[in-house]
């Protein structure tokens, strides 16, 4: 199969720092057909000059404010021309050089690639983000929650739907859901794809998060169903 062209999208406020860690790892990367795409959300800080230090790599950005993280996602998803989608927070950061290249070594048209990722704890050291990754995979999947991380799935951008700007903290699970509604053939990796630093915006407001993705799953699954889901998980039934 042909290499596909990859659009990875970075969307960023007030983050140097984090920002150029994750565009020197997509620089790094030896895959030969990227699109770096980076929505700045009109930073105050040195954001936009990290931005010029690295745009003869960066295909396409733009400096302006936004309604919230997902409205910028949505930014970049417009803006990108790949015939895939790859969703890199600045501060993500992709394990390895080869991490991309090996992600397609097997391709062969799938809609979705996916693997694994880790968590960059405080003291530097890497935790599993989730305990079992399943190795077929489709929406229902998500029944339970974010059984894949998003910075983990390379999706062809058509089947990526639009965010949702209804939800402001557990939006991914629902973009989940919707997308892979249009995903018929997906390959899992079986390796890390993506390394990122704990404390996101759900794990700060973890209450009014869990609440949201209840509300999610409810409007994807029905109540019943969603309710006898977190009852499992509550109880640990498997």
């Amino acid at each position: 199969m042909s290499q596909p062209l990859i659009s990875i999208i970075t969307v960023v406020r007030n983050a140097p720092q984090a920002l150029a860690k994750t565009i020197q790892s997509v620089q790094a990367q030896t895959y030969p057909n990227i699109e770096y795409v980076v929505v700045d959300g009109l930073s105050t800080d040195q954001t936009p000059e990290v931005i010029r230090q690295y745009s003869s790599r960066i295909q396409t950005w733009v400096s302006e404010k936004d309604k919230n993280l997902y409205d910028a996602m949505n930014k970049g998803l417009k803006l990108s021309t790949g015939e895939f989608v790859w969703f890199l927070h600045a501060g993500d950061i992709i394990p390895t050089p080869q991490t991309l290249e090996r992600a397609f070594k097997n391709y062969q048209n799938q809609d979705l690639i996916y693997g694994e990722a880790k968590v960059v704890q405080t003291d530097g050291s890497l935790r599993a983000w989730h305990k079992k990754t399943p190795h077929t995979l489709s929406w229902q999947s998500f029944e339970q929650g974010m059984i894949v991380c998003h910075q983990s799935m390379i999706l062809r951008r058509a089947a990526a739907e639009l965010y949702d700007l209804r939800w402001v903290l557990a939006g991914d699970i629902d973009w989940c859901l919707r997308s892979l509604r249009n995903v018929h053939q997906s390959l899992y990796v079986g390796e890390d794809l993506c390394h990122f630093a704990a404390g996101g915006l759900s794990s700060k407001r973890k209450k009014a998060s869990l609440l949201e993705r209840f509300r999610i799953l409810k409007s994807h699954f029905g109540l019943v169903k969603t309710l006898w889901i977190h009852l499992k998980i509550a109880l640990k039934i498997n």
